[in-house]
C-alpha cells in the first residue's frame, strides 16, 4: 500500500522543536502569568524585529487582528472596506461585524492578489453610487505572496482612504527590501497552527511604526482599557495573545528562517518538475513567497485531486468560491461575472502539500503524480 503523504507535517516540526517547546512551556507553567506574560512582550519584539516596524502587538487571532484595526479606525455603518473577492471569509467578516460593508474587487491575473485598475473602478463606482462612504482598502496576500502595496498606496492616497494589509499568509515574506509588517500602515497576521508561523491554537499580531496607534490597539486588545485596567476609554474586545502560545511560538522563531527557505526549495522543485504541465503560483520580480500554500490551476481539477487521493497525495481547494458568490456575501455582490478573474481561479485552483520537511524524493513523488493525473 503506498504510504500517505501529510498535507502539512506539524508533527515533524514538533519533532525537531520537543526540547525547546518544553522548555518554553515550563518556564510559563513555573512564573504562572498565563495572560499576557512577559513572553508576549518577547515575542512583539522578536516580531518587530523581523517585519522591519517599530511595533508589534499580539492578539487571540489573525481575525481579531483584523477587526481590531477596523474598530481603532472608527470604521462601521455606512462606511465601504474594499477587499479581494478571492480570499479567506475572515477578510469580508470582519467588515460586516463591524458594521460597515464590504465592497468586493476582482484580483489580478498574474498575481491573485488585489488588482489595482479594479480597485480605482471599484472605489469610483462606490463613490457615484453614493450610498456608501469610502473608507479603506484591506489587501490580502494571497498564499503568502504580499500584495502591491506600491500601486495599491497610489490609489489610496490618490482616494483619501486608509490601506491595511492582511498578512495571514504572508508573514516572513519580502516585497522589495520590505518585509511583511512594513508595506502598509498597519498590517496583520496569523498564527493559526497550519500558518508558516503557527501556534498550537488561535493566536495573531498587528504591526505598525504609528505609536499613536499601536496604543489604542493595545487599549482595543484589552476591552478598550486606558491607563488602568478598570478605565475603559474605548469600545474594545478581549483580543489577548496567551502567554503559552507566545511560549510555542518563540521556540519556533528559532527554526522560522530555515523553514523559510525550505519552503521556498520546495516551491522551486514543484515548478522545476510542473513546468508546462500545469499553471504554476504567480512569483514576481523583487518578491519573496511565505509559501503558506502552492497552489496549482488545472482544468480538469476534480479528476486529479480524485487520482492524486487514489495515490495517497492530499490535495485542497484555496478557495473554491469567490465570496461574492457565498451565501453568506451574496447580498453583497452582483452575482456570476461580476469578478471574471476571482471566478476562473476559484474553478481551477488546486494547492498540493507544502511544508517545509518534505524532502525530493517526495515532492517527486507528488509532481509525478500531478503530471500523469493531468494528461490520463
Amino acid at each position: 500500500m503506498t504510504a500517505s503523504i501529510p498535507f502539512i507535517d506539524l508533527k515533524a516540526q514538533y519533532a525537531r522543536l520537543k526540547p525547546a517547546i518544553a522548555a518554553r512551556i515550563q518556564r510559563v507553567l513555573e512564573h504562572g502569568q498565563f495572560i499576557l506574560g512577559p513572553e508576549v512582550k518577547e515575542l512583539e519584539a522578536a516580531l518587530a524585529r523581523i517585519a522591519g516596524c517599530r511595533e508589534a502587538i499580539g492578539v487571540a487571532s489573525g481575525t481579531d487582528a483584523l477587526r481590531m484595526v477596523l474598530m481603532a479606525e472608527q470604521i462601521g455603518r455606512g462606511d465601504a472596506v474594499f477587499l479581494p473577492g478571492f480570499t479567506f471569509t475572515a477578510t469580508a467578516e470582519v467588515v460586516i461585524a463591524v458594521g460597515a460593508t464590504p465592497v468586493f474587487v476582482d484580483v489580478a491575473e498574474a498575481s491573485y492578489n488585489l488588482d489595482p485598475a479594479a480597485l480605482a473602478r471599484a472605489i469610483d463606482d462606490t463613490r457615484r453610487r453614493g450610498a456608501l462612504k469610502p473608507r479603506a482598502v484591506m489587501a490580502v496576500d494571497l498564499y503568502g505572496l504580499p500584495a502591491d502595496y506600491g500601486a495599491l498606496d497610489a490609489v489610496c492616497r490618490a482616494q483619501d482612504l486608509f490601506l491595511f494589509a492582511d498578512a495571514a499568509q504572508s508573514f516572513g515574506a519580502h516585497r522589495g527590501n520590505r518585509a511583511v509588517g512594513s508595506l502598509a500602515p498597519v498590517t496583520a497576521t496569523s498564527f493559526y497552527p497550519a500558518k508558516p508561523l503557527g501556534a498550537y491554537g488561535d493566536g495573531g499580531a498587528l504591526f505598525t511604526d504609528d505609536a499613536a496607534r499601536a496604543e489604542i490597539l493595545r487599549s482595543i486588545r484589552a476591552h478598550g482599557a486606558g491607563g488602568a485596567q478598570y478605565d475603559i476609554v474605548r469600545l474594545g474586545t478581549n483580543g489577548r495573545l496567551d502567554t503559552l502560545q507566545a511560549a510555542i511560538l518563540l521556540a519556533k522563531l528559532e527554526v522560522f528562517a530555515d523553514e523559510l527557505a525550505a519552503r521556498e526549495r520546495v516551491a522551486q522543485s514543484y515548478d522545476r518538475r510542473l513546468a508546462g504541465h500545469v499553471t504554476l503560483p504567480p512569483r514576481e520580480a523583487g518578491s519573496t513567497s511565505a509559501w503558506a500554500q502552492y497552489g496549482i490551476r488545472v482544468a480538469n481539477r476534480d479528476r486529479v485531486a480524485a487520482r492524486l487521493k487514489a495515490q495517497g497525495i492530499p490535495t485542497a481547494i484555496h478557495y473554491p468560491l469567490p465570496l461574492h458568490l457565498q451565501p453568506a456575501f451574496r447580498q453583497y455582490g452582483s452575482g456570476e461575472g461580476q469578478l471574471p478573474v476571482s471566478e476562473a481561479v476559484a474553478r481551477t485552483i488546486l494547492s498540493l502539500p507544502m511544508h517545509p520537511y518534505l524532502d525530493e524524493p517526495t515532492v517527486a513523488r507528488i509532481a509525478d503524480a500531478v503530471v500523469a493525473a493531468t494528461h490520463a
